[in-house]
Order: structure tokens, then sequence, then C-alpha cells
């Protein structure tokens, strides 16, 4: 789990007593091996059911392995403050034979944890424009309570796929939590993150979250199924989270300016299981592991789904499925979003940076001028915004308000280029140090005539690899 601490005030408010008690509740679904669901309406887009030889790993046509206490490059500990090491081991991460993959944290003797932590390959979930996508899971959580277990953090969860090769730009990319549990408490906390770190409109680290007990029986007791819908086909756009196909939570749109919602979903997403060990949402609750905490208690998968409906709601592309090469630090990458919708931005009005509908190696942050901009902007660095309208009349300007603290010596080029990143620029212009990271100044370039609707890019480009540029926002003229 990325950067995210975690919910204190009012998560040890909201388990009452009441709710604690439902654990001692009879009913609960013991059957290991059920179907990946086909639901009426729903076009499926990813399965895995997790057939195969018992004491075999993951199926790594559809997922890959992350391992060691950190992405290279990111953040220690995930960010989280989690202790375990993450490996490819069987030990940690393997199928049981019976259709269940079991992902399982182990003490050695020495008292250091080692777990298991799997990503998809596919990095495009998002809803169609208009649509829905559907994600869920059937999983039995760590079948271990009390002080046994102290420092248990098992997840299943979806991040914002521009995070994969940067490991900086987290909360803004989105984080969302379908089913996050600890200490071995029979409760689920679903949670979305974005925005900036800390506080901003999601409330970080907290996020904005919701929480249900399961029942009949309890999470750790039984299998239950825990689901997440991602509507695009209602105004405002939301996120809603469900526990054995009831709904406890959303998060919609309106909840946050449009930069925000759109910096957090304006891309594809990929999806995560693991199990952490100690950390900073187990330490709200009691602390990590210690001398008392079981070893060998798995988080026992069922099946992963995702399926999606609506407009276009066809299969999408998948990414290769073949064993992944780890992308190198330094090169971020990013999926550009959905169906462009011809026409949705006018050319001539002054289009926010941080409203873009895919990125690579931004981040976004408070602006001094009100709003965000984006931030940390270097070579190879990039910016997508889809479906700008110029209209009949030919577009013959370039303007970008830019702020720059870099360097003496150190400069780049603020770059336009239509329809693809590999086109060659329309238009360009030199920006070096303006007085700082938020010392605002418009800087105009000439481009060649543009008419029609086209997808903008905006590349950066540097000589040297050092950050030369912060964006507040753009515009064209004729």
């Amino acid at each position: 789990m990325t950067a995210r601490a975690r919910r204190v005030r009012t998560l040890v408010a909201a388990l009452s007593t009441a709710a604690l008690l439902a654990a001692g509740l009879a009913g609960v679904m013991n059957e290991a091996n059920a179907a990946v669901p086909a639901p009426a309406g729903w076009t499926q887009v990813f399965a895995d059911d997790f057939n195969g030889p018992a004491g075999t790993g993951v199926n790594t046509a559809n997922w890959r392995y992350t391992t060691g206490t950190s992405y290279p490059g990111g953040p220690a500990g995930f960010g989280t403050g989690e202790v375990e090491t993450m490996t490819s081991s069987t030990g940690n991460v393997s199928l049981d034979g019976a259709g269940n993959l079991r992902i399982t944290p182990v003490r050695d003797a020495a008292g250091h944890w080692t777990s298991g932590r799997i990503e998809t390959n596919r990095e495009d979930f998002q809803p169609p424009a208009g649509g829905k996508l559907r994600v869920e899971a059937r999983m039995q959580l760590p079948n271990v309570t009390g002080a046994a277990a102290k420092g248990y953090w098992p997840a299943f969860w979806m991040l914002g796929t521009p995070y994969r090769g940067n490991w900086w730009n987290w909360p803004g990319v989105g984080e969302i939590d379908i089913m996050e549990n600890v200490q071995g408490i029979n409760n689920e906390w679903a949670t979305m993150h974005c925005g900036t770190s800390p506080g901003g409109p999601c409330n970080e680290k907290s996020g904005i979250g919701g929480q249900k007990v399961c029942s009949p029986g309890t999470c750790q007791s039984g299998f239950h199924t825990y689901g997440m819908e991602w509507d695009r086909s209602t105004s405002p756009e939301q996120v809603r989270f469900y526990l054995d196909g009831v709904q406890f939570h959303s998060v919609s749109a309106n909840q946050m300016d449009t930069g925000t919602w759109a910096a957090a979903t304006n891309h594809g997403y990929f999806l995560i299981l693991n199990v952490a060990m100690g950390g900073e949402f187990p330490a709200a609750f009691g602390g990590g592991p210690d001398a008392g905490t079981a070893s060998g208690v798995p988080l026992t998968v069922d099946y992963v789904g995702v399926w999606q409906t609506g407009p276009g709601g066809g299969t999408p592309t998948p990414t290769p499925t073949s064993t992944p090469t780890p992308t190198p630090t330094g090169t971020p990458t990013a999926t550009p979003t959905g169906t462009p919708v011809p026409g949705n931005r006018d050319a001539y009005a002054t289009i926010q940076a941080e409203s873009y509908d895919g990125q690579a190696g931004t981040v976004l942050e408070a602006c001094s001028e009100g709003g965000q901009d984006l931030g940390t902007l270097a070579n190879g660095d990039w910016a997508l915004y889809k479906g700008v309208n110029f209209g009949s009349s030919a577009a013959r300007q370039f303007n970008a308000r830019v702020a720059s603290g870099a360097a003496g010596g150190v400069s780049g080029l603020v770059e336009v280029r239509l329809d693809s990143r590999s086109s060659a620029p329309i238009g360009s212009f030199a920006v070096a140090n303006t007085g700082g990271w938020q010392s605002w100044r418009s800087v105009p370039a000439n481009i060649s005539a543009v008419t029609g609707t086209h997808d903008v890019y905006l590349t950066f480009t540097s000589g040297q690899p050092a950050d030369f540029v912060n964006l507040n926002w753009f515009t064209f003229g004729h």
C-alpha cells in the first residue's frame, strides 16, 4: 500500500460494540471453490479463479510479483511503514490445489517477516465512456484474531497506472481500496485516495473511507465477496463499494474539485492483492507484529473478476501478458484514458494543467495562484489533453503559465504535439529559472497552423535529468 496513514479518529469511533458483536454470528460462506460469476448485462474483461496444482505460483500471464521492501527508488516500506519483505516464494504466494490463491505471511527464527504482493500486468482497468467497471474478489481473510492477529494487514486494492515507474505521485494519481482489514477485526474498510497529502480535498492520508462488518459469520471465518463499481453512466460519476453484494460506501466526483477527480480517474488502474505486516494502519489499532503474532495464516482468494458495461463496453485491448520487465526507476509510464470525446475542450479557453487525460512523471501540487499546478516536470515527462477543438479558423499561437526554480544552467523545452507523443512538435518554447517554483509568468510561442479537433500532448524535453518547470495552465490563440 502506498503512503496512507490511517484513520485513527473516525475509524476507532466507528468500530462500535454492536459491530464487534457481529463477529459471533453464524452462517459463514464456507464453500471454498466457487465459479467466477457471469453477471447479466456485464462483459468480463479479466478473471482468475486460481486453478492449478498445489504449491505452484500464480499465472504470470496475469500477475507480476512485487518483491522487496519497496518499489525500486520508491518510498521505503512501500510508504506505509510495513515491516515485511515481499517475495515470490511459494512459501508466501502459492495455489492450494483446490482453486484458491494463498498469500501467507511467515516469520523466520530471527523474527523477520516475509509475505506476498501480486499485481496485475494489466493496467488499463477503467470504465468505458458512459459505462461502468466492476471489480470483485471472493476471499477469506487470514483466520486469526485477537493478540495473534497483531500486525496483520490484508488488502485488495487498485492503484492509478501513472504510479508505475514514478512511485512518488501518490495520492494524486488515485487509489481505490476495495478491502482492507487489520488486526483480525471483523470489519472491512473501503477507501478512495486522491488529491494531495497531507490534507487536501480527500483528507489524506486518511482518504474518503467507509466500513462494514462481515455478517453472517466473520471476515476471518469464511468467504465473502468484496467489490467495487466505478460508474461513469451517472452524473456526478461515482465509485461504490460492496460487501457480499450490498453497497455500504460511495465516493462521488462532486466531493472534490474537478481537477482532483480528473487526476485520480482519467487513466487506467492495476489491481493488487497483498498481506502487509505492521505499518501505519495496524498502528492505529494497537501496533505491529510482536512475539505473540501467529505466523503462517494466509489470505485465501477464490477468484478475482473484472467486468464492464455501457457504451463502448467491449473488451479493452489488454496490455502484453508475457512476464513483464520491471520499469526502470525514473522512466515513468502511463496508460492514456478511454474514448476521447470530440470537441470536449475549447482550444481558446484556459485549459488547466491538472485536468489531463493521461500523464507520466508529473505530480499535482497546491498552486500559489489558486487550485493546483502540474509540478516536477523534467525530460521525458508528458501530459495528454484529449479532444481539443481548434475550430475551422487556424490557431497559430500557444501560451502557457509556467514557473521554475531550476538551478543555474538548467532549462528545457515545453513542446506541443498533436495526436501522438511521437509526432513532431508543432511549436515549443524554452524555460529556465523564473525566480522560484511558484513564481509564475505567461510565455507565448508560435505554432504551426492547426484546425479541427486533436488530442494535445504537452511534452517536456531537456538535455539533463533535473526538474525544470511547473505548469499552471495553457491556451491557444489565432
